[in-house]
């Protein structure tokens, strides 16, 4: 015996099919006839270019002229306001652990924005080698709460630079870049004076051949100068990859580069990160490190416009 099904419930599914009956039987263009079923949408918004954001610049200094007393250039660097440092590789010695130095940066308020991981061979049977080394760096950097490993390369000096080396670098920094992209830490490859990236079409040979995805540009602004090039010209070039910069000429007081051109364009690409004041060793220089890092924090503040 089928189930009997309540009256109300009946009425009500006869309801549903007499009104289907009748809006089928409504010819489609009377039903669009009263006009669009949504209200108009203005999409001219999404005819505009977005605007990228203003560029953001924070300030670090280096702690290279030091000569490895890396706790004395960070109670140094911190005294004098800035918020970033800059460390290398013999630090890793010093610390002996990554923890111990990110409590001391902690404690002085600073961010190891990167670690100087030394030259990278191009010597087929140092590859592995080389990538090790780099990335155990690469480790550290991360670890001790920092946020970019930068290396540099060995030119022989007994030849000529082949279109192999240039090859060879490329890939050995892309294959570095894979692995410390793997830890969240980016790789820099800086240009430098006795590299093969010391002159501007070396630098371009490298970083057009180079994976931009795992290995980009810390520009040294004063190694540019001196390789013949023009750091303006290589921010507007190189802004889809620098990472960051080297900011400096000897003490930036002394003007063999216009740091105030150089900020210009950092402004025009509308760059997002750190530029590290950077002190090279020289002779002549009458100054301590930290009263040079004083005459530099002074120079961008007064001269340049800029809040360390």
């Amino acid at each position: 015996m089928a189930p009997r099904i309540p009256r109300r419930e009946f009425l009500a599914g006869v309801g549903a099919l007499a009104a289907a009956s009748a809006v089928s039987s409504i010819p489609c263009h009377a039903m669009f006839s009263a006009g669009p079923m949504y209200p108009p949408v203005d999409l001219s918004y999404f005819d505009k270019a977005v605007t990228p954001a203003p560029a953001e610049i924070r300030l670090g200094c280096a702690a290279i002229t030091r000569g490895g007393n890396d706790r004395q250039a960070i109670a140094d660097i911190s005294a004098l306001g800035f918020r970033g440092v800059q460390l290398r590789a013999n630090c890793i010695a010093e610390f002996g652990s990554p923890a111990e130095l990110k409590r001391l940066l902690e404690a002085n308020g600073l961010r190891a924005v990167a670690l100087s991981s030394g030259a990278v061979n191009i010597d087929p049977a140092k590859e592995a080698f080389e990538i090790a080394k780099h990335s155990a760096n690469a480790r550290f950097v991360h670890d001790g709460g920092g946020l970019y490993l930068q290396v540099t390369d060995e030119r022989s000096a007994h030849r000529p630079i082949t279109a192999s080396d240039y090859a060879r670098l490329s890939r050995l920094l892309t294959e570095i870049g894979k692995r410390t992209a793997d830890l969240g830490i980016t790789l820099g490859y800086q240009n430098q004076m006795g590299s093969m990236g010391e002159r501007p079409e070396g630098l371009d040979r490298i970083l057009q051949a180079v994976d931009s995805r795992y290995a980009k540009l810390a520009l040294d602004i004063a190694h540019y100068f001196q390789g013949g090039g023009d750091s303006v010209q290589a921010i507007e070039r190189y802004k889809d990859v620098l990472l960051f910069l080297h900011i400096k000429d000897v003490e930036l007081a002394r003007r063999s580069v216009d740091p105030s051109a150089v900020f210009e364009a950092l402004h025009k690409v509308n760059f997002h990160g750190w530029a590290m004041v950077e002190l090279d060793d020289d002779l002549g220089n009458p100054h301590t490190p930290r009263e040079s890092a004083e005459i530099s924090k002074k120079y961008v503040e007064e001269k340049l416009g800029l809040r360390v």
